[in-house]
């Protein structure tokens, strides 16, 4: 995942006790920073199921999929993922269904073995694929990735020998991430527009 090089990178250590909050926190401050007033939330969830390590972005999806509502959208799930094959369509979906939205950015990545099972978020795209020598689209206003193994030589084969439970645990650390936002920041005190 390459982003723009003035994008701030934050991490959060997926078993931290507060990373929920952190998450939170930080999510609510790339917000802001943004500066955008925008009408409805989008989730896309990126990654293939059919490969462990990029499953992250589906799985999210999947858990999310429940609590959609009238300004809180999900894209990228177990059922239908979000994948190289689709991205340039679905994006193109998204801005036209939602042209007043902020779009949030989910994958999986790699990086270094200090930050492997951290989180990463900022504002700005992020590039899906990158990692594995893809070309496709930037996309996303905020981006949130989950390190889930390290980077190096033969990404497919490491993505393909990812630990389910390196994704289980970054994908319940941003279940709870979103919820906690959605209940602590969405309800009470920010408002989308």
């Amino acid at each position: 995942m390459f982003r723009k090089k003035d994008a701030e990178v934050y991490y959060i250590n997926e078993r931290s006790r507060s990373a929920s909050e952190e998450l939170a926190s930080l999510f609510s401050y790339c917000i802001q920073k943004d500066g955008r007033m925008f009408r409805e939330l989008v989730f896309l969830c990126i990654g293939s199921d059919r490969i462990t390590g990029d499953s992250l972005g589906p799985l999210i999806g999947y858990q999310l999929s429940p609590y959609c509502s009238r300004i809180f959208h999900v894209y990228g799930t177990l059922d239908d993922p979000v994948h190289a094959l689709n991205l340039p369509d679905r994006i193109s979906y998204i801005h036209s269904r939602h042209p007043e939205a902020l779009l949030v950015a989910i994958d999986a990545s790699l990086g270094s073995r200090r930050h492997q099972g951290y989180i990463t978020i900022g504002n700005g795209a992020i590039r899906p694929g990158a990692g594995a020598g893809k070309t496709l689209p930037e996309v996303g206003d905020i981006f949130i990735t989950g390190i889930v193994n390290v980077s190096g030589s033969f990404e497919q084969l490491l993505l393909q020998t990812t630990r389910l439970a390196t994704i289980f645990h970054c994908g319940l650390c941003l279940f709870s991430f979103v919820i906690y936002f959605e209940k602590s920041y969405l309800q009470n005190s920010f408002t989308c527009s």
